[in-house]
């Protein structure tokens, strides 16, 4: 038989097992339900991050090197007037390009200008010529000696407008030219973006206007606003006033991102020389055929309309004729215009186009932009109701056809319309003319009047060639 247990005995099994269950839990604690740090994880990646990514700096409101070298300024995208810059510092309200390669960077001329307004008489052009003032571009160790151990961080991607009101107060220069270059800039660090528009790139954080105040940037038509806060609805705004303040700080600023755009820079640049369009100059840059679509479905899908509305060739055509017949300042003639209407509606009538007789001015803003982006062929007197052509869906059939008075010519929406991949044709009275048959520019006597004439059939009947591709057919 087997005796049972002593005291003793049962005292070192019990302190065996809690000496086991000790090992046990601590080894559990520690090991297998460890957790991961997952801010450590960015660092082991072989690989480095996509270019368009956020420079990796820490989560704090201050760059300090202490004493390092200051950080130099890295340029990431250049077309004349078009820049982005990783870590551009601000000092006294001078831009700073830390670099110990300056002959890696182009001239300050195809980046800056004097911000004074744009005039061509030769007094005026060399009056933009920037100085050490607007910018200057520095060694780490004069950045060193000027900054210090750190500067003030602004995060993000900046969108940064260098220009005076001059244009700034007018739809189309808005839209089709200064946000038109500023998306082609950026969409270039991601030249792959599909017909959805969908990106991994970041929108801006912030529209900073460096020589304008707060009062002075929307437009007559309430346009500007329009767009800016359908296209980028968390976006803030700092103007003059905010970059005084920073400059009166006088201490020094880096930005983490910015796209820095300045229209006089863009007209030293070849293409503008050739399209007198200041957003030409980033075509140079790569980029996807889709590469607008971001931007214009944010747009259009605020009215409630599908972005993908209108594509292909199989739904029913939209024409819209966008009509200045009572604006009072360049105008077709009445019987012209009349006419023009009668044979527009005879195609409705005969092939169940869709044909829509609009004022602009006379819709609202939603209205505006809901009707462009489901619009097939866009057509009226030159004017800035033909902005409306960005919001159009580029489709084969997509085409803009616009009337000038004989002899005058510009290139604002006929540039615009073949940059977005649609087509162009301008019209004299019985004529018109597309692609490399393009007139120069001209503005004729006549060209801001009420005369303006235009043969109604024969933009009939090139309507009809285009939305059924018979010319494509014929070539």
């Amino acid at each position: 038989m087997y005796a049972p247990p002593t005291r003793r005995e049962l005292l070192l099994v019990a302190l065996l097992f809690l000496t086991l269950l000790f090992f046990f839990s601590s080894n559990i604690s520690r090991g297998a339900i460890s957790r991961v740090d997952l801010s450590t994880v960015w660092h082991d990646l072989s690989s480095p991050p996509k270019s368009f990514s956020i420079p990796i700096l820490p989560s704090k409101s201050r760059l300090s090197w202490g004493s390092s070298k200051v950080p130099p300024s890295r340029i990431i995208v250049h077309a004349p007037g078009w820049t982005i810059f990783d870590k551009m510092y601000i000092l006294n309200g001078t831009v700073y390009l830390v670099t110990d390669e300056p002959d890696t960077f182009p001239d300050r001329k195809f980046m800056t200008s004097s911000g004074v307004n744009i005039s061509n008489n030769p007094e005026m052009v060399a009056a933009r010529v920037p100085s050490d003032k607007d910018m200057r571009i520095i060694s780490t160790a004069e950045a060193k000696k000027l900054f210090g151990t750190g500067a003030n961080r602004v995060q993000g991607v900046t969108w940064l407008v260098n220009d005076p009101n001059q244009f700034i107060t007018h739809y189309y220069h808005w839209s089709a030219e200064l946000f038109f270059g500023f998306w082609r800039t950026y969409s270039s660090l991601d030249p792959f973006i599909p017909q959805s528009g969908e990106t991994a790139l970041p929108p801006p954080r912030r529209l900073f206007f460096t020589r304008i105040d707060a009062g002075h940037w929307r437009d007559y038509a309430s346009m500007n606003q329009w767009v800016l806060r359908t296209a980028f609805p968390s976006i803030s705004m700092e103007f003059y006033d905010d970059w005084k303040d920073r400059a009166s700080m006088g201490v020094p600023f880096v930005f983490d991102r910015v796209l820095f755009a300045d229209r006089a820079a863009a007209m030293n640049g070849d293409n503008f020389l050739r399209t007198q369009r200041t957003a030409s100059e980033p075509f140079t840059l790569p980029g996807s055929p889709s590469w607008w679509s971001t931007f214009r479905n944010n747009v259009v899908e605020h009215t409630g309309l599908n972005a993908s509305t209108g594509g292909g060739t199989r739904g029913t055509p939209v024409i819209t004729y966008i009509s200045r017949q009572a604006w009072g300042r360049r105008m077709l003639k009445q019987a012209d215009h009349e006419k023009l209407v009668e044979e527009l509606y005879k195609l409705r009538d005969q092939y169940g186009y869709e044909v829509n007789v609009v004022s602009m001015d006379q819709l609202s803003r939603d209205e505006q932009l809901w009707l462009a982006g489901q619009t097939t062929i866009m057509l009226g007197v030159h004017g800035n109701g033909l902005t409306a052509l960005l919001w159009m869906k580029p489709t084969p059939r997509s085409t803009v056809m616009e009337f000038f008075y004989p002899g005058g010519f510009a290139h604002d929406y006929e540039y615009t319309t073949r940059a977005l991949g649609m087509v162009h044709y301008g019209f004299w009275g019985h004529s018109y003319f597309s692609g490399a048959e393009v007139p120069p520019v001209a503005y004729p006597e006549g060209f801001q009047g009420n005369d303006i004439p235009i043969d109604g059939e024969l933009v009939a009947s090139l309507v009809h060639k285009r939305l059924t591709l018979s010319e494509e057919a014929d070539d």
